[in-house]
């Protein structure tokens, strides 16, 4: 059962008020939700590194920001990762669909879906060993967000926030 709804307010509820991103069919009930109602100020982005630049500037400026994406996207996200957000300790949500997950999708998923985690585990740098990252649990949802805010306020680096198919991809 999609939990879109209850999903937005537990990003509210958390303080996140800065959403820009890349769509993806998995998170297509938030990123609906985002274009019919203007108060989010979604900024859509062509590339999903633009987007984390683009959130990194809202999170300079003192804005709480969540950034969404198919998790292809993230093999051109790994510099702007690392050398914006990492180095400059810039956190922000990455709010990330699990496409490949179990294996089961198009071939072109199916690379990113098993390696999802370890991709976060493998950033480090100096004592960081790896990004902290959570699974969304479609029956706690309002806390594995404040998990994974939790850890990203106290590492002030960017986390995920993964998605698995079924959760986010409705409007209710």
């Amino acid at each position: 059962m999609p939990k879109t709804t209850e999903f937005l307010s537990a990003l509210e509820a958390n303080g996140y008020d800065f959403f820009a991103g890349v769509p993806c069919s998995l998170l297509k009930g938030v990123i609906r939700r985002f274009d019919e109602e203007p108060r989010w100020g979604y900024v859509s982005a062509v590339r999903e590194d633009s987007a984390l630049g683009i959130a990194a500037g809202a999170s300079m400026a003192g804005r709480k920001s969540a950034v969404f994406m198919q998790n292809s996207g993230l093999g051109v996200c790994l510099n702007a990762i690392v050398s914006l957000n990492v180095i400059y300790e810039i956190p922000s949500l990455i709010v990330v669909s699990w496409r490949g997950k179990d294996g089961i999708d198009a071939p072109e998923h199916l690379i990113m879906g098993e390696i999802m985690t370890s991709y976060f585990d493998g950033i480090t740098l100096g004592d960081m060993k790896g990004l902290p990252w959570e699974i969304l649990d479609p029956d706690d949802v309002a806390g594995s967000v404040a998990n994974i805010t939790k850890k990203i306020d106290e590492r002030r680096v960017p986390g995920a926030l993964i998605v698995a198919k079924g959760i986010l991809d409705a409007s209710s």
